[in-house]
């Protein structure tokens, strides 16, 4: 998935103007020229904010590297024993099973198996050949125990269509129905089409939520809930679920208008909101459309000025206690390398920030000529909280040069793998 350039600089990690399957991938300004009916469902209020001491500003106290979850992927993505086992992907994201699995979940992977240095060229990294299996998508089960134990079949979401794919973005364990004792995992899907510059990581088309059965998750079904194929201007495309968070009987699905990340420039965020048990149902949305949820797919900005402030075209919300802190990498060049915090008291806003930003380490580059970047956080609450919030960002290669990355990506395979820290969360200003 992308990561966040500014205008003028190279081509984001690994991507070039290629066919779909070339798999390097990092991941609306709608103006509403009407007044939209609002309507609020039970339950909810229509206020932009909440009141009451509960909820206080939020910002990054420290971090540190967590050492053990790294190495874990290391781990399992180096073990060679099959030929259809993760080695690498980017897109990360995690939900606790009801058995006390994890489900973690990621956009472009490649599969295939990792040989041991000295790589052919010269170089001491663990490397895959260029002609390992890449899949739009997979599935990896880690134990109760944090322990990655196997690769689910991939693609574990398949092609809507010969020239689209599916990025799995935040996942949802849910009642099958509202009030249901059943559950299933619901993942939020980013479908995207085949697009030539500037749309080098494709074009947004649509969200959709599938249906994973538990406990085998076996794919029961996929559902659009909002389809953008009819908004002529790719920039004005919003996508929903690069963040899902749960609040008072309702999950909150954070999304932004990533096309602007193709554009160069940083994108602004969006809410919508849906009921228990009610993911995969489109007529159970409501977004913030600057007044209150609105049936009306019509959403306004909660963040972002399109300048200064703003987020990339992935970011990660969490919400400790009343408070939800959000992370995206920082505006400018800067969000190359530094990841920028924002806290409000409410979905909608108003969003406070960017306070206190930090920049997690890069690993020693596979070349030389410094050509990696960070991007794509997100947080894992299903991995507790006790040792602070863990966070992961994925690292590539940045090179215009065509298949450049894929080779450097391909002669060091921890380019390609998640990396985690530990937050710890404080009061601020």
């Amino acid at each position: 998935m992308a990561a966040d350039l500014p205008p003028g600089r190279t081509l984001p990690p690994g991507r070039t103007p290629a066919p779909r399957r070339t798999l390097l991938a990092g991941t609306l300004a709608l103006t509403l020229l009407t007044a939209l009916a609002v309507t609020a469902l039970p339950g909810g209020d229509t206020s932009p904010d909440r009141t009451g001491p509960a909820c206080t500003p939020r910002t990054v106290a420290s971090w540190q590297p967590d050492p053990a979850v790294t190495g874990e992927f290391a781990r399992y993505g180096d073990d060679g024993i099959l030929h259809d086992d993760w080695t690498g992907g980017d897109g990360t994201h995690s939900v606790r099973l009801p058995d006390g699995r994890v489900l973690w979940l990621f956009s472009d992977t490649f599969l295939g198996r990792v040989h041991q240095p000295p790589n052919p060229s010269g170089q001491p990294h663990s490397w895959r050949e260029m002609s390992a299996p890449a899949v739009r998508n997979s599935g990896v089960l880690m134990s109760p125990a944090g322990v990655l134990e196997r690769t689910l079949p991939a693609p574990l979401f398949p092609d809507p269509a010969p020239d689209r794919w599916r990025w799995p973005v935040a996942a949802r364990v849910e009642p099958r129905t509202a009030g249901s004792d059943e559950h299933v995992v619901r993942v939020l899907l980013w479908t995207r089409e085949t697009g030539t510059a500037p749309w080098i990581y494709g074009v947004p088309a649509a969200t959709e939520v599938a249906t994973l059965s538990l406990p085998d998750l076996r794919v029961e079904g996929i559902t659009t809930v909002l389809d953008q194929s009819s908004v002529a201007d790719p920039a004005e495309r919003v996508l929903f679920g690069t963040a899902a968070v749960a609040d008072g009987g309702w999950t909150y699905v954070f999304g932004g208008d990533d096309g602007r990340s193709a554009l160069g420039a940083h994108a602004y965020a969006y809410v919508a909101r849906v009921p228990d048990g009610r993911l995969a149902e489109p007529g159970a949305w409501r977004y913030w459309d600057g007044r209150g949820w609105s049936r009306r797919a019509e959403p306004r900005p909660v963040l972002g000025d399109g300048d200064t402030k703003g987020v990339g075209s992935a970011f990660t919300v969490v919400r400790d206690g009343d408070t939800y802190t959000l992370f995206t990498m920082a505006s400018g060049t800067r969000g190359l390398t530094t990841v920028a915090a924002y806290w409000a008291c409410a979905p909608s806003g108003p969003w406070h920030g960017p306070v206190k930003e930090f920049a997690p380490p890069l690993p020693e580059d596979s070349g030389g000529g410094g050509g990696l970047a960070a991007y794509n956080p997100r947080t894992h609450p299903a991995l507790g909280t006790d040792g602070g919030l863990l966070l992961s960002y994925d690292v590539n290669w940045l090179d215009a040069a065509p298949g450049v990355a894929h080779t450097e990506v391909n002669r060091n395979v921890s380019l390609y793998r998640p990396r985690f820290l530990r937050l710890r969360l404080t009061p601020g200003d």
